[in-house]
């Protein structure tokens, strides 16, 4: 187990996903350089992990920030590229933010699910339906981390796609079995904050169904299915600061079997969506 310090953290988990002791433990991998497109973001993780004297371990997950592969992927756009349409214009003007980013949401997106500000806010809120499936706040287009004015970063086109390069990437290179999950930082309806969900997958399951197990009093369980790759996002933002340059966070000690996961596994479907 790794003592608990600032980017390393040690805590027990009970449920079957985990090993028998309940033991998982994670750490953040540090000094990864700033990404730029074009980058070999698996050769530099690759590099980091041996750098530090760092082998994998069967069945170690690693939990990666979206931006960083979003980055080597060349997702970013420049704002004064962007020219705003009549619509981009007129939710602009509603909701005061910058027409050209309106305009990069809209084209990231299949709907707007809500527009609006609050009196407090310098800038509203578009909830939007990403083209991937995911609703969330301006259809994930974000300017923090992004190293450069006027210029917002996007979700990878594929991050599933994107999940499984790099696992097969660090499985050659560490020959043993590995998980990855990309990550981004949704809010969450009724709830305030913020906290990192999974966008992409390989191999470490979205979902562990449990239906038909039984609870620790013997009572069959009917409706249980923890959301795996979610939990495992959500742990990585305890030690993945906004500001501390560690977008990449290994976990060992989780029981999991390798399966063809994807990150739209989580997303509910339409017809058993109450809120829609």
């Amino acid at each position: 187990m790794l003592n608990p310090t600032r980017h390393e953290s040690a805590f027990n988990m009970d449920g079957n996903t985990m090993t028998p002791q309940g033991k998982v433990s994670l750490h953040a991998l540090e000094g990864i350089p700033d990404i730029h497109p074009d980058d070999d973001l698996a050769g530099i993780l690759i590099d980091n992990l041996k750098s530090h004297g760092t082998h994998l371990q069967d069945g170690d997950i690693l939990v990666i920030a979206h931006k960083v592969v979003s980055k080597a992927e060349g997702q970013i756009v420049a704002l004064a590229d962007v020219t705003p349409s009549a619509e981009a214009l007129e939710l602009a003007e509603k909701i005061h933010k910058d027409p050209r980013k309106v305009e990069v949401i809209l084209r990231e997106s299949t709907r707007i699910v809500r527009a609006m500000k609050r009196p407090d806010q310098q800038e509203g809120t578009l909830i939007a339906e990403h083209r991937l499936g995911f609703i969330c706040a301006n259809a994930a287009v974000d300017e923090s981390n992004v190293g450069r004015e006027d210029t917002v970063i996007l979700l990878p086109k594929d991050p599933d796609a994107s999940a499984k390069r790099l696992c097969s990437r660090l499985e050659d290179a560490f020959g043993v079995r590995v998980g990855v999950v990309i990550t981004d930082t949704f809010g969450r309806p009724w709830r305030l904050g913020l906290v990192n969900v999974a966008i992409g997958l390989a191999k470490v399951p979205a979902r562990i169904d449990m239906v038909g197990e039984r609870d620790a009093f013997g009572r069959e369980l009917s409706v249980t299915m923890p959301a795996l790759a979610d939990e495992l996002a959500a742990a990585s933002g305890l030690v993945m600061g906004k500001s501390d340059k560690t977008p990449a966070i290994l976990f060992s000690g989780v029981e999991w079997q390798s399966c063809d996961s994807s990150a739209g596994q989580l997303i509910r479907p339409q017809q058993e969506d109450m809120f829609r």
